[in-house]
């Protein structure tokens, strides 16, 4: 018998497959996307049966299910370590820029164009929901009480993007302009839009950055 909370070597051997899997899918992402995830094609690289394969992940969405949470999952600790004892917007955005240059391709999976038919589940929204509570506290401690913009009471009255946070609207327009904007660059970086024009991307997300840092 194993001890409690042991994992037995058939689930040992289990465990070491799906990370294998998911070794090779992130190779496949990197070379064709997303949209082209193969298992039967992971399968042939493994040396398995497609059939075979299937014992392991139920189906491509069940793939890219895990994948994507391990994403979100990454992203989720590494707001809550650069929060350390307070949130802040510039820790945090450093921090998102240094974990999407670290893996593109696991920012582009999660924050890039959609998979075609693929629909993430509840538990994974959940962790997206994490990271967003993290941006909402350090953008409350910067952002006054009442509203001061038409944005602003437009925000008030749509909020259920906030799962519930209680930051005040003047927050939730700075929590907002930090994912579009900061989330711009970097995608606009990532696929390489700014080679050619001179411009240096991590000088324009620092300015940017530097913009949605400063008390209202």
């Amino acid at each position: 018998m194993t001890e409690a909370g042991a994992k037995t070597p058939r689930e040992r051997y289990r465990a070491q497959v799906r990370t294998e899997v998911k070794e090779h899918a992130w190779e496949q992402i990197a070379t064709a996307g997303a949209s082209a995830l193969s298992l039967n094609a992971i399968a042939k690289r493994m040396g398995m049966s497609g059939p075979a394969l299937y014992r392991y992940f139920a189906g491509r969405d069940e793939l890219i299910t895990e994948l994507v949470t391990d994403a979100y999952r990454s992203l989720a600790d590494t707001f809550r370590t650069a929060s350390g004892t307070g949130a802040d917007v510039a820790a945090l955005g450093h921090a998102l820029r240094g974990w999407a240059l670290e893996d593109p391709q696991r920012y582009l999976l999660i924050y890039g164009t959609p998979v075609p038919g693929y629909h993430a589940p509840d538990d994974v929204t959940a962790i997206s929901s994490e990271i967003l509570a993290t941006l909402l506290d350090a953008c409350a401690a910067l952002s006054p009480d009442s509203p001061a913009t038409p944005l602003d009471a437009h925000l008030e009255d749509h909020r259920d993007w906030a799962d519930g946070h209680p930051a005040q609207p003047a927050a939730l327009r700075r929590a907002l302009a930090f994912w579009t904007r900061l989330h711009g660059v970097l995608s606009l970086e990532l696929a390489g839009h700014f080679r050619g024009m001179g411009i240096d991307p991590a000088q324009l997300f620092a300015a940017e950055l530097d913009e949605l840092s400063r008390p209202d």
